[in-house]
């Protein structure tokens, strides 16, 4: 099944006005892709990416904190109401396959550490910076403009289905995967 690429789009309800303006030019720019934007479905960042990808004909997913679409941006084409308040986080990580961050405040550093820890790559534009004693480079890829941030992350999430396509594959074709009939 040939199913669109997800990228998630992250960062702060309160951003500036230039940051929404960035991610609204991310959203068109995964649109254009014929992708589809993976976000918390809220304001700020999240309404920036959505307006830019509705705007292009694209499909939102919004995987929204409450327990009603309610308060939800009306770009979101497909909302997920989660009623996890930022528990949902996981979900948009898991969910990408690869994630933008965009600014962002402290949930969007919790998103970039759950996206990180499954393995999603991460690409920065003007957002956080990790580091710490051990950790030999900052493991967000960086953009220096939104176009090349949607080129990276694409690039990304293809490595990543082809990866994941391959690991299916193999434990099909092996012994241990296979089933016996019963």
């Amino acid at each position: 099944m040939n199913r669109p690429m997800r990228i998630g789009v992250i960062g702060e309800q309160d951003a500036s006005p230039a940051i929404v303006a960035a991610a609204e030019e991310v959203g068109r720019e995964v649109a254009r892709r014929g992708g589809v934007v993976v976000c918390g479905g809220m304001g700020g960042v999240m309404a920036g990416a959505a307006r830019g990808a509705s705007r292009e004909g694209g499909t939102v997913v919004g995987i929204l904190p409450g327990p009603t679409v309610e308060g939800s941006n009306p770009h979101v084409t497909i909302p997920i109401v989660t009623g996890m308040g930022e528990g949902r986080n996981v979900l948009i990580a898991r969910t990408a396959e690869a994630v933008i961050a965009i600014g962002g405040a402290y949930g969007t550093l919790s998103e970039i550490a759950y996206a990180l820890k499954m393995g999603v790559q991460v690409v920065g534009y003007q957002t956080w910076v990790l580091q710490r004693a051990g950790l030999e480079a900052d493991p967000i890829r960086r953009a220096d403009g939104p176009r090349e941030a949607v080129a990276l992350a694409w690039e990304a999430a293809v490595k990543r289905r082809r990866a994941l396509e391959d690991i299916v594959s193999h434990e099909a074709r092996s012994p241990k995967g296979r089933r016996e009939e019963p």
